[in-house]
């Protein structure tokens, strides 16, 4: 039987979602619109004078190699930050839910990483593995390993990839250690009676009663290194070496305030919105379809 929700005054329920609405407005559709707006303009760097120029930056962009090879960048970036931080924490969860004695610290040591903005965290992981001080970058020295990632393309990206995972595990270990907690224990004592192993448990009743939640942080964990993990990759590499690290979000900043050429940037910020919008849709049309409510 559905529940339905009166309220005796009827304005009520519009002021209770206007705080959302204006933020939403004020932080997404304001700045949106103002992208979208300038992208068909070529400004001088001060602002003084504008051209109407119809679609040339965004023809300017996409005809751009180093534009495609952002693309290439931010898809594999994109990727390897949401399985590594989604494989991590789904791990750290199902071993904290089986921790009895001291759970509660656990958890806790667990869920301080998301306390720390994407900048601090680059910091701590820059200073880790510089290759002048840093104390891994000391041990990998050590041990035989040649590590610069300032000069290596691909230990760069690793890097980030680590750092930007790292600081998004302890949201996605939250969810799941919910999820986990959710799951009536009858199921899994009713499979170990029937002589079902940890690992059958787990991939035939577990994991798919996960999947709601498994769906639900793929598409967050996708926007959030899209999006937020600008501040990681300015800190650690400034988009380097050699634009290794360059990913879209860092491009329009590197091309906007850096480059000053406030048109093209934002075209690259609409393309990247459509980008965003396009995968979301595309996960809910095909992948949602694999998922068990």
């Amino acid at each position: 039987m559905e529940k339905k929700t009166t309220f005796s005054n009827r304005w009520l329920p519009y002021v209770l979602v206007a705080p959302q609405i204006t933020i939403t407005l004020i932080f997404f559709i304001w700045p949106a619109g103002q992208a979208l707006y300038q992208s068909f303009f070529v400004e001088d760097p001060f602002g003084l004078s504008t051209q109407f120029v119809w679609f040339d930056n965004f023809k300017d962009v996409l005809g751009d190699p180093l534009y495609f090879d952002s693309i290439v960048i931010t898809a594999v970036f994109s990727l390897a930050t949401t399985f590594l931080a989604l494989g991590v924490s789904l791990l750290l969860a199902v071993m904290a839910n089986r921790v009895v004695r001291g759970a509660g610290v656990y958890k806790v040591m667990l869920l301080w990483p998301y306390a720390v903005a994407p900048a601090i965290a680059g910091v701590l992981w820059m200073f880790m593995f510089s290759p002048a001080n840093g104390i891994v970058a000391e041990a990998l020295t050590a041990m035989g390993y040649d590590w610069n990632y300032l000069l290596n393309g691909n230990q760069a990206m690793a890097l980030v990839v680590i750092a930007a995972a790292w600081k998004q595990v302890s949201y996605n270990f939250l969810f799941f250690l919910a999820g986990l907690q959710m799951i009536p224990k009858a199921l899994i004592e009713a499979s170990a009676i029937d002589g079902a192993g940890p690992a059958r448990r787990f991939w035939t009743i577990v994991f798919p009663l996960l999947s709601p939640t498994a769906f639900f942080l793929m598409v967050v964990n996708i926007v959030y290194a899209f999006f937020d993990t600008f501040g990681i990759i300015h800190i650690i590499t400034l988009g380097g070496p050699a634009g290794a690290t360059n990913t879209l979000v860092y491009k329009v900043y590197n091309d906007g305030f850096i480059g000053l050429d406030l048109g093209g940037s934002a075209a690259q910020s609409v393309i990247l919105m459509l980008i965003v919008a396009a995968l979301t849709v595309v996960q809910f049309r095909f992948l949602e379809r694999k998922v068990q409510y």
